[in-house]
């Protein structure tokens, strides 16, 4: 299983409530964090883009985005996390339940893992979540990560074993 956190961003209380057991009842033990509308999935994802602290569980593994969110929509999170934000290859899976053709193209067009429309009931949402383990967070590889340079002012010395 990964390491890090799945972003739920989801402004309808009841789907929160119901994803999220789902993930705990499939056995997905990483936190979750939710922001009910875009612009705070955009403000967490660069909170976490400039955290100072080096542990993974401070980086988001998996976005799970509705499409229909006040503030900025979620085709519009998807474009800045593609475009613009620190986390251009992170999981990004649409959760909605727009069957829009339109949506589903767009979404795909901007950069979406995967598009699925969101389950009706509690048996389908746990099969969701199932998958989701068994296939996003266990046998799906993510790109790595860029490494962050640190860079200096004053070029570093190189020592040889002569000068030793």
């Amino acid at each position: 299983m990964r390491n890090g956190f799945i972003l739920l961003v989801e402004d309808d209380a009841d789907d929160v409530y119901f994803v999220s057991e789902a993930l705990r009842r499939s056995g997905i033990h990483l936190p979750l964090e939710v922001a009910h509308d875009g612009q705070e999935a955009v403000d967490l994802l660069l909170k976490a883009g400039h955290s100072v602290v080096p542990a993974e569980a401070t980086h988001p593994c998996l976005v799970l985005l509705d499409l229909n969110l006040p503030r900025k929509t979620g085709l519009e999170v998807l474009k800045w996390i593609r475009q613009e934000s620190p986390w251009k290859t992170l999981i990004v899976i649409v959760l909605t339940s727009s069957t829009s053709d339109s949506d589903m193209e767009q979404a795909y067009l901007l950069g979406a893992n995967s598009y699925i429309l969101k389950p009706s009931d509690a048996t389908k949402l746990r099969e969701l979540g199932q998958l989701l383990k068994q296939y996003w967070l266990g046998w799906n590889q993510d790109p790595p990560r860029t490494k962050k340079v640190v860079t200096t002012s004053e070029p570093q010395r190189r020592w040889s074993s002569r000068e030793a």
